[in-house]
């Protein structure tokens, strides 16, 4: 299941169903399950799906397909001979029954034609149209002659999974390299190297057999980790044995090349902050000082004759609070009785 499309080369076995934007299939191509496609769905001849196939827009279906449950498609039908579909089918659009040429052939023979007229701008259009580059969701590419299943996912060709997946099966290929933030329960197997990005847990081993296996920080292998050269982050966790025939190194470092989406995403969000705190700095000490002096403005100010006169008003008084404590004393003094008399 993902957001992007699905591109699953010819002869290739995928034993669950599928869900994408767009579906394409290649020659002899086994789904074992449902496939559910958003936009397009395109199985070229000799395709196998064991349930029901679901299509948001077209669907375009080569000779001696067969559809183990039921079609039903939003748009328009294109559909070749001999086509098996045993719960019947339903679509809103034009029905054509003819044979679709496979897909790569059409491509080739569509933009060639393009090109040869000299519409140069439309086979442009119409292959961004294809890949989709206003897209930020990757398609899931299987080659040519993969099986993939709950028990595993076998390759001959170097296998690379995006940033924040969930996979169940082991992983068999050439080469392995994992993303970030990505969950895999399985183990991971290669002969050349196997690379696993930032914050990526492996549920079980990790082992290639002529390659260097590089660990990223955050990353946690739940099992044993072998190679002839071992890269572990100082902030990366194996939950087991690490065995090497070379060296063992750690490092501080990132192991992927591709740039980190999030990062720059943040990075690019405190920089804005930045930029908005300056541009209210000014403006805020601006607003505080016109406040003060507005304040200052509002209170009048002290003159000396006023000073002056407060002054004197002060002495006075404080002069005749001295007097009238002097009298007192002296009325008191003479009020008590003489001791000699």
């Amino acid at each position: 299941m993902t957001d992007g499309d699905v591109l699953v080369g010819g002869q290739s076995t995928v034993e669950f169903g599928v869900r994408g934007r767009n579906v394409i299939a290649g020659e002899r191509v086994r789904f074992g399950g449902h496939i559910e496609a958003e936009g397009d769905c395109r199985l070229d001849m000799w395709c196998d799906v064991a349930d029901n196939v679901l299509v948001g827009e077209d669907a375009y279906l080569g000779e001696r397909v067969h559809i183990g449950g039921q079609l039903k498609v939003a748009g328009d039908i294109d559909i070749g001979d001999d086509v098996d579909i045993e719960d019947g089918f339903e679509a809103n659009g034009w029905i054509v029954i003819r044979n679709p040429m496979p897909t790569i052939v059409f491509l080739f023979v569509y933009l060639g034609q393009l090109l040869r007229i000299g519409e140069e701008e439309a086979a442009e259009n119409a292959l961004s149209t294809l890949l989709d580059e206003d897209s930020e969701d990757e398609p899931v590419v299987i080659p040519r002659g993969a099986t993939v299943g709950d028990d595993a996912w076998r390759v001959s060709t170097p296998a690379r999974m995006g940033d924040d997946c969930r996979i169940h099966g082991n992983i068999r290929a050439e080469e392995v390299t994992v993303g970030r933030d990505n969950v895999i329960f399985g183990s991971l197997r290669g002969k050349g190297d196997i690379v696993v990005g930032r914050g990526s847990d492996v549920k079980g081993n990790v082992t290639t057999r002529n390659g260097t296996v590089e660990i990223g920080p955050g990353v946690k292998i739940w099992g044993d980790v072998r190679a002839e050269n071992v890269r572990l982050h100082e902030n990366a966790t194996v939950d087991g044995t690490i065995r090497a025939s070379g060296e063992i190194q750690l490092h501080t470092e990132g192991v992927l090349d591709e740039p980190d989406g999030d990062a720059e995403a943040m990075a690019e969000m405190a920089a804005e902050m930045e930029e908005e705190a300056r541009a209210d700095g000014p403006e805020a000490g601006r607003d505080d000082t016109d406040a003060v002096t507005s304040e200052n403005a509002e209170t009048p100010a002290a003159t000396p004759e006023a000073a002056g006169a407060d002054g004197d008003e002060t002495h006075d008084s404080a002069v005749t609070a001295e007097t009238e404590t002097t009298d007192s004393a002296e009325a008191d003094e003479s009020e008590q009785p003489d001791p000699a008399s």
